[in-house]
């Protein structure tokens, strides 16, 4: 059982999750979030004062899959958050050592679906 974490652009989410169903995957936790990475942010004026924005808004996707869900969760991830510049985001996969679905009881790959 593995975590996927994915940090992705905004504007992109309905593309992810289009993509993520067409991978049969559809099962997932998403939560807007603040960061910085490469990009660095950028400067806007604002009634004549110069703000620095460095904390972008992204979207967090996590995402609980079976071994064999792994792959497939990350290629479709790419192929549709993926613009060519900084900013993309990243992929972060964890292991995942247990997880109970509080309904049933059942526990592991059952409990993941």
């Amino acid at each position: 059982m593995k975590l996927i974490t994915a940090l992705i652009r905004p504007e992109k989410l309905p593309d992810v999750k289009a993509a993520l169903f067409d991978a049969k995957v559809f099962k997932m936790t998403v939560s807007n979030v603040i960061g910085c990475g490469q990009q660095m942010g950028y400067t806007e004026q604002y009634r004549g004062a110069v703000t620095e924005v460095n904390l972008l808004k992204k979207v967090r996707l996590d995402i609980a899959v079976n071994e064999d869900f792994v792959q497939p969760t990350i290629e479709a991830i790419i192929k549709s958050a993926r613009t060519g510049n900084i900013g993309d985001g990243k992929i972060f996969v964890t292991d995942l050592l247990q997880c109970i679905r509080i309904r049933t009881g059942e526990t592991g790959r059952e409990a993941i679906g």
